[in-house]
């Protein structure tokens, strides 16, 4: 693969998962988890999204840490997961439904092709969930964030803690 398609493979990989992250951050899905992703992959690429990799994986870790420290904000997630996991189904089935308005007699976008993403959020709901109650539930905040820099001399540079970071029981 030459360097001019690597980049701009990149590039529309990366922008697509920012693009997705910030529509997941008022949607149902992992909208941190995606802006993430896409700040890394722009970032292998250019200098201004380096700078909000570290800010944004500590604002993830920060509130994954933080919905795992009690079981009413582990069941409510999973109870949330769950809830994506049935639509997901119903949708995919696509019943008919009773007309009101605009809709009906079937749902709008109905069918496994919106079913099947709708379903495949709420497994992933599920996986993060379980994966953050086995990393985080019961143990300190990660301080400073996971990916040290490299400063001056090769040495790693200390993060500041975030204070979006404390703990806010």
């Amino acid at each position: 693969m030459t360097p001019k398609v690597k980049k701009t493979l990149t590039f529309v990989a990366g922008w697509i998962l920012v693009l997705a992250g910030l529509a997941a951050l008022v949607l149902p899905g992992p909208g941190l988890l995606l802006l993430l992703c896409g700040l890394v992959l722009l970032a292998t690429e250019y200098t201004w999204a380096q700078k909000w990799v570290d800010p944004v994986e500590r604002r993830a870790v920060a509130l994954a840490h933080a919905n795992v420290q009690s079981r009413k904000a582990i069941a409510l997630s999973a109870l949330g997961a769950g809830a994506l996991l049935a639509v997901g189904m119903f949708w995919g089935a696509n019943p008919a439904i009773p007309e009101f308005w605009i809709f009906g007699p079937r749902l709008p976008f109905g069918g496994w092709g919106v079913g099947t993403t709708v379903t495949l959020s709420g497994l992933l709901a599920i996986g993060l969930l379980v994966y953050s109650v086995k990393r985080y539930r019961g143990k300190p905040l990660p301080v400073p964030s996971l990916s040290a820099q490299k400063g001056a001399g090769g040495v790693a540079a200390v993060a500041e803690p975030d204070p979006v970071a404390k703990d806010s029981r």
